[in-house]
This record gives C-alpha cells, sequence and structure tokens, in this order.
C-alpha cells in the first residue's frame, strides 16, 4: 500500500531524503526562519524563498544596475541581473551533478547581489567611504531580505539562504555545500562573462589573454565556462566541501588577477566610472542633510531606530543607475529658463 501524505510538500521531502547526498542540506532539516509561520503545502521552505526572492522588488530592480560596463550601447552586455541569472545557471548544474539541493543553490544565488549598488563596484566604493559604519553588498542583501522588503517587514528568509547570500564573496566561508556552490558559481559566471563583455566591446581579442591561463582552462568562453564547472564537479563529488584542482584555480585566479589589471580598473570601459562615484556621493551629501526628502518608507527607517546614514544608504544603493541619474539631473542640473 502506498505511503500517504498530508500534502504535497512532505512527499517532496522524502524524495529529497533519498535522492540527495548525504552532504546536502536537506529543506525538512532548516534551522528555520527567524519568524515562525505556517509551512506550505506544496513547496519545500527553500523553494519558498526562491519564489520570495525572485517576486521581490529588489531582484527586478537589478535590471537596471550596472555588472562592470557603465552605461554601455547595446542589448547585450550583462547587467547585475543577468549575471545573477547566469551564476543561478552554473550554481544549479554544479548542484544536480552533486546531488545537492538545488532549491537552496537557487535561492542563494538569485538573492546573492539584491544589494549591489548603482554602477556596480563603484557605487559600493563610495557608500563603503563615506559610512562610518562602511557598506558592504553582501551584507546588505542580508539587510534587504531581513529589513527592507515589503515595506520593511523583510522575507523572512531561512538562515541556510541567509548564511549563502552573506558569504558568497572571496572571504566568505559558507556553512552548507550548496552555499560553497553559489561562491564559486559567481566567480565562474563573472570572469567569464565580463571577458565575453570585452570582447564584444573591443577592449580584448582571445590572444591577448595569456596562453597560460587559456592553456588550462580553454580557449574560448564556451569552453572556459565548461572546463571550469567540470573541473569543480569532479574534485566534489561525493565529498563534504566544494574545490576546485590546483591547476585550475591557480589559473582562474590568475586571469581574474589579469583581468583587474586590464579591464576592471582604468580600462576603457571605466572610462565614466569617477563621474558615477561622484555623482553618487553628491546624492549621499544631498539626503544626508535633507533626509525628509526620501521616500516615506526610509524616512520611517529613521524614525524607529535607524541611524541616519544607514537609511541614506539603503535609500542609495536600492536605486538604479537610471534613477540615479535621474536623481541627480533633478536636485543638481539647472533647468533652462523660458516664458511661459
Amino acid at each position: 500500500m502506498e505511503k500517504e501524505y498530508a500534502c504535497i510538500r512532505e512527499m517532496l521531502e522524502e524524495e529529497e531524503a533519498k535522492r540527495l547526498s548525504p552532504y546536502a542540506a536537506l529543506s525538512r532539516n532548516t534551522a528555520g526562519r527567524d519568524l515562525p509561520e505556517e509551512k506550505c503545502d506544496i513547496r519545500p521552505e527553500y523553494q519558498r524563498d526562491r519564489d520570495r526572492i525572485l517576486h521581490c522588488k529588489s531582484f527586478r530592480r537589478m535590471k537596471h544596475k550596472t555588472q562592470v560596463f557603465l552605461a554601455p550601447e547595446g542589448d547585450h552586455y550583462r547587467t547585475r541581473l543577468t549575471h545573477t541569472l547566469e551564476v543561478s545557471q552554473i550554481a544549479r548544474t554544479i548542484a544536480k551533478s552533486l546531488r545537492l539541493n538545488e532549491d537552496l543553490t537557487e535561492a542563494i544565488a538569485l538573492g546573492h547581489d539584491l544589494g549591489h549598488t548603482p554602477f556596480g563596484h563603484s557605487g559600493e566604493d563610495v557608500l563603503n567611504r563615506l559610512c562610518q559604519d562602511g557598506f558592504d553588498h553582501s551584507q546588505q542583501s542580508v539587510r534587504i531580505v531581513e529589513v527592507l522588503e515589503k515595506d520593511g517587514r523583510g522575507l523572512n528568509l531561512t538562515k541556510e539562504v541567509r548564511d549563502g547570500i552573506l558569504n558568497h564573496q572571496t572571504s566568505g566561508s559558507p556553512r552548507t555545500l550548496e552555499g560553497q556552490v553559489v561562491r564559486l558559481a559567481d566567480k565562474i559566471a563573472y570572469l567569464n562573462h565580463d571577458v565575453d563583455d570585452a570582447i564584444r566591446g573591443g577592449l580584448l581579442t582571445e590572444d591577448l589573454i595569456p596562453g597560460e591561463y587559456t592553456e588550462v582552462l580553454g580557449y574560448n568562453v564556451h569552453d572556459r565556462l565548461n572546463s571550469l564547472i567540470h573541473d569543480v564537479i569532479q574534485n566534489s563529488l561525493d565529498k563534504d566541501h566544494i574545490e576546485m584542482s590546483p591547476d585550475f584555480q591557480t589559473a582562474m585566479l590568475g586571469l581574474r588577477s589579469w583581468m583587474f589589471r586590464h579591464v576592471y580598473i582604468g580600462g576603457k570601459a571605466k572610462a565614466e566610472e569617477q563621474k558615477a562615484k561622484k555623482m553618487i556621493e553628491l546624492l549621499f551629501c544631498y539626503y544626508m542633510d535633507r533626509p525628509q526628502e526620501m521616500p516615506e518608507e526610509y524616512i520611517r527607517l529613521i524614525q524607529t531606530g535607524t541611524g541616519k546614514e544607514r537609511a541614506v544608504c539603503d535609500y542609495i544603493s536600492g536605486m538604479t543607475d537610471n534613477y540615479a541619474i535621474e536623481k541627480f539631473e533633478e536636485l543638481f542640473v539647472p533647468i533652462g529658463w523660458h516664458v511661459r
């Protein structure tokens, strides 16, 4: 006689326990949410988190936030949103091959960059310098899902998802293997798509990339993605941690350093960076002097105990590139006089 389930979620949780690796994070074993709530009858907990992130306003705003290239002319350059989707795809491929929890992996991947500022790391650098307590996009991503979304109620995500979001950078140490997968997938994604965008923009050609890296990783973007993903899977299968082979890790880090020297810092694609930084700084100073001109939700943060600096950072970091430019023009660019 077939086992009866009170709900579909229980059946899916049972399937997870049978199918996934002993090192995977099972949905039914989650450490839970800060605010207890009734479980869904259809979706396991991590799938629920994935859906909440996908439907939140901060996720939609990423489509108009810079990845690397400021204000590119053309429809095919990556934005923060398309970067996020590529990280999610790579991470899910790895997680599925290792029999890890795809829902948890995808939730972390979709949420990892929610806290990024307009104009990419340029905006982050400015807010980190101006705010006394500093600014880090990983911490801001967690703040968004805990505090800022849904009119201050937050998304009430599970602890495993928030841990993966917080620790997705190089210095992070995620507690779950799914978080470790996203941490590597993020680097694989941005390194390869930034090379692709740089080639598309005429800043690089494949033959300019040093042979010490291409001989290990591959001679085009497709081959490098394929080889890196395979290397992670082959070196992490049936292990309690996620890793790359020493040769691949050395080559990837070397290519990353090479990209910093030739594309990320001081290249033609970053020519407008100083203007963007100055714009963010002027907006920050303006709203520090006039916090009452921010939207009501940020004024309410100050009134309920959030420091003014943090509330101003919350407002500015949530802006898209287009909205930041629009507010700058509204506040600082004079309108020509004319007779009505």
